[in-house]
């Protein structure tokens, strides 16, 4: 599964229809670069497989300029891409970290359930790495393999529960609740109000 390419969908997705530009402005305003190894060239090429793959649709209404709009295809692709980054742990960030950046895309309980599958898997690879650790390994300083793989298991999996409850307590607001950025299109009406101060 590429990041990028849930990354570039989900931006899409979110204005509606946006350009190669502002689509890499706005990730790596997100730091995307870092935590996702996202680039200029990176984009650019998504944008054309996903054209090519018939995810996006192009337009060339502006000259010199393509507009990018997701289509029925798209959609799909981009649901099946977030939902398999929330249920299942992945060795690289980069696949959690643009799940994260589209979470309001779904609705409360339905991302509560699939954080609720990632922590199962969580801690079974927590105890898993433990139970290695025990055995007898030979050469013995491969432990220390097992125990970071127990360590970043146990603590991924601690985060993940602070984040089921602030979503179950309502954090942020989720698709189909007033104010959320999981609308597609809504993200011009986030960066230009009318929208609620953050005290409302």
């Amino acid at each position: 599964m590429s990041a990028t390419r849930l990354l570039v969908l989900g931006v899409v997705r979110g204005y509606g229809r946006a350009h190669g530009y502002r689509i890499g402005n706005d990730l790596l305003a997100w730091g995307a670069d870092e935590w996702a190894n996202v680039k200029w060239g990176s984009i650019y090429h998504a944008l054309r497989a996903l054209t090519e793959g018939g995810f996006l649709l192009d337009h060339n209404d502006i000259p010199g300029r393509t507009e990018y709009e997701l289509t029925e295809r798209g959609e799909a692709e981009y649901r099946k891409l977030l939902r398999d980054a929330l249920r299942r742990p992945q060795p690289r960030p980069d696949f959690l970290g643009a799940a994260l950046a589209m979470l309001p895309s779904l609705p409360r309980a339905e991302a509560v359930a699939l954080l609720r599958e990632r922590l199962v898997a969580l801690e079974a690879a927590r105890d898993k790495a433990h139970a290695q650790v025990e055995a007898l390994v030979d050469p013995p300083h491969v432990r220390e393999l097992f125990g970071l793989w127990e360590h970043n298991s146990a603590g991924s999996a601690e985060w993940t529960r602070g984040l089921i409850e602030r979503l179950d307590a309502g954090a942020y607001p989720m698709a189909g609740e007033p104010w959320s950025p999981g609308r597609p299109g809504s993200w011009h009406e986030l960066k230009f109000p009318p929208y609620p101060p953050r005290d409302a």
